[in-house]
């Protein structure tokens, strides 16, 4: 089908002054717009998939639900104002700077229904190309999770991924079905402070100590029976992965194309991969960045996930011992000396905590470092070592000096201080927000064979996972948890096979050693699909954006434009590696610079306890 270009308007083709600037780091608007929805979380979903250990459920974004409020005039947009529409009805937003929708879709693709109870309305918001002469269309894209907001996540970030892609495309995401500005949305609990408590009784990491493991255990049960019961379980039964790819469809029938051009990234990877199962003839384009593996996420195996975590943990001993004391605060003569300094700090932070008094440049009130915090810390520095492994060793000599403010300072949306100000939205009114914990469990579980674990059964695999993991194999045990008593099954699960043969060849990028989406995996996900090319980043951490690259971002853009692949076995090096000094000017070429800021803007890959 030919493309199809929308009509335009004098004040929306006035974009390309913005994007130029975005990616000359000049753009006020879009700071702000990105400080507004940074909120309380700290750059630092994983699997976009680990689970936050305080729920027994992946929590990778605030309970502050909604992102902080900064300038009204940028970014106190009201999608109530409005109206659900079966076509897709744009309307510009966000102080001209975007256009949204809402797209009026049947709750259920298998038998739709006219019912206004049996509807989704889905957030839809796009950024226009501006570079109109070889106008392609629009270019879909899922930030991961699941749980995260495709809304949030392209105002934060939409026009670094347009410079990388070319700004002949139109860059669009949505929130998937129970999620931020798409309504209904899946709730467990009937106010956000009702939430927080349960998170203060967060018993800590499975092995911490003694019973904890079955306390895990307990409370995932308990919970999936609240999220159950809530109002918003009417929803569980349609969310499905096979769900949310027809309504990617949809949105592309809409804007009149048939052709998908698609980036997603860490669960974004599932979501690619079902479309492109589901419809092999409409793949223009699809690159998969930070592959999990299809057959593992539908069978609820979670093993594979962590072959490479290892791998990303004994690069942080070789890295700080390899650039001195001078460089990294946690040196010691050999790799090895700096592992067993790491063991024997977790040792005595386990028996005493490290107490971190109230001050003005720390918490509001006294907070305990516990061996827990630092576990789960460390999980979440394997996932950015390049700007993450210099602070995570600052932090860990300071503690062995019995000093906790670093390691607050490192990440202080893992303190909860305070349950006072949560900004609450019912679950039928739309909110902006960095993603929604509570849909993480009932994407996961809708896509996964119904769940049989008993406690006996949980405490083998979290065995095994630490077998495969000694370094963090214990913070993602609760991977497994998060479907543990749910009851509610899917009426459509799509669980493959993964294979087609698609109208364009996949792009497949990987890292050399990513600690929860392992090279192994996009392996096992291309070989189904004929002419696919898996592309290696020589970093360590989630997703090619662990660590910018110029050769990696050329193969992309060659990709999108032109559709060419790159060679089997092509290996990109990084910019920078882990405790270099990074600049701080804008320095490099357009697309060098986007990429680079692409990789340090906050994607929430990592847990929130």
């Amino acid at each position: 089908m030919e493309r199809q270009r929308y009509p335009r308007t004098t004040k929306g083709d006035a974009v390309s002054p913005l994007l130029l600037d975005v990616v000359a780091g000049r753009s006020t608007r879009l700071r702000q717009l990105r400080k507004f929805l940074a909120g309380s979380v700290i750059a630092s979903l994983a699997f976009s998939l680990v689970l936050g250990s305080a729920r027994g459920t992946h929590a990778f974004v605030s309970r502050s639900a909604s992102p902080k409020r900064q300038e009204a005039g940028e970014t106190d947009w009201d999608w109530t104002q409005l109206e659900p529409s079966r076509t897709l009805q744009w309307h510009r937003c966000y102080n001209d700077t975007y256009d949204c929708a809402r797209l009026d879709i049947p709750l259920d693709w298998l038998d739709p229904s006219d019912d206004p109870q049996d509807r989704v309305a889905l957030g839809v918001i796009r950024l226009r190309a501006s570079a109109l002469d070889d106008y392609k269309g629009p270019l879909l894209f899922n930030p991961g999770g699941p749980g995260g907001s495709g809304v949030a996540a392209l105002i934060n970030r939409g026009a670094l991924l347009q410079a990388i892609a070319g700004r002949n495309y139109d860059i669009v995401s949505f929130d998937p079905r129970g999620i931020g500005t798409t309504i209904p949305r899946i709730e467990c609990w009937d106010s956000p402070e009702s939430g927080l408590i349960w998170d203060l009784q967060d018993p800590g990491v499975v092995d911490a100590h003694p019973g904890v493991i079955f306390d895990n255990f307990a409370r995932a049960t308990l919970l999936a029976q609240v999220c159950e019961q809530h109002p918003s379980s009417r929803l569980l039964p349609y969310v499905s992965t096979a769900s949310h790819a027809r309504d990617m469809l949809e949105i592309l029938h809409q804007m009149g194309y048939e052709k998908l051009a698609y980036w997603g990234f860490s669960y974004g990877t599932v979501l690619g991969g079902v479309f492109a199962a589901l419809y092999p003839d409409k793949i223009e384009r699809l690159v998969s960045d930070g592959n999990v593996d299809y057959r593992e996420w539908f069978t609820h195996a979670h093993v594979n996930f962590l072959r490479d975590t290892d791998k990303v943990m004994l690069a942080f001993f070789r890295y700080c011992h390899q650039v001195g004391p001078s460089r990294c605060d946690f040196w010691a003569p050999s790799p090895q000396a700096i592992q067993e300094r790491l063991a024997d700090l977790l040792d005595r932070i386990r028996e005493h905590p490290v107490i971190v008094p109230a001050s003005e440049s720390g918490p509001s009130m006294p907070q305990l470092v516990t061996w827990s915090r630092v576990k789960r810390q460390l999980s979440t520095t394997l996932y950015q070592p390049l700007y993450m492994f210099s602070n995570f060793a600052t932090a860990a000599k300071a503690l062995e000096d019995g000093n906790g403010e670093p390691f607050y300072r490192l990440s202080p949306g893992n303190f909860i201080s305070s349950v006072c100000s949560v900004d609450g939205v019912p679950s039928d009114r739309p909110r902006l927000e960095e993603g929604n914990a509570d849909a993480f469990p009932a994407i996961l579980c809708a896509d996964s064979p119904p769940a049989d674990d008993t406690l006996e059964i949980f405490a083998k695999f979290v065995d095994g996972l630490i077998d495969i993991s000694s370094s963090v194999g214990d913070v993602l045990a609760l991977f497994r948890t998060a479907c543990v008593g749910r009851t509610i099954r899917p009426k459509w699960r799509f669980a493959g096979p993964f294979e087609g043969n698609t109208s364009h060849p996949i792009l497949y990028v990987a890292n050399i050693a990513d600690n929860v989406a392992p090279l192994i995996s996009a392996r096992n996900n291309s070989e189904g699909f004929p002419g696919s090319v898996i592309l290696v980043q020589n970093v360590y951490g989630h997703t090619s954006l662990a660590a910018p690259s110029a050769c990696t971002a050329g193969y992309i853009r060659a990709y999108f434009q032109n559709g060419t692949l790159p060679a089997p076995g092509t290996v990109c090096e990084p910019d920078y590696y882990p405790f270099d000094t990074l600049p701080t000017t804008e320095a490099g070429d357009e697309l060098s610079v986007a990429y680079r800021e692409l990789s340090k803007a906050n994607w929430n890959f990592q847990p929130k306890p």
